[in-house]
């Protein structure tokens, strides 16, 4: 499943780093993709393994509102 979700607050290579890093982590997620200039940040993951409540809770962890 992929799902496209809107992030806030990303400005630079470290928020990207971040946030993939963070979503990387959780089982199931298979790629992150993020465009930085329109704030998009596209999972493709296993909906059995990883919730989306889930990914959007490991993005705002690294401090950035997902909306």
């Amino acid at each position: 499943m992929t799902d496209t979700l809107k992030v806030a607050g990303m400005s630079c290579a470290h928020c990207v780093k971040a946030v993939t890093d963070a979503l990387m982590k959780l089982a199931g997620v298979t790629k992150v993709d993020i465009q930085l200039a329109e704030g998009l940040v596209q999972v493709d993951y296993d909906p059995s393994a990883v919730t989306l409540a889930q990914l959007t809770e490991a993005i705002e962890d690294q401090g950035y509102d997902v909306g």
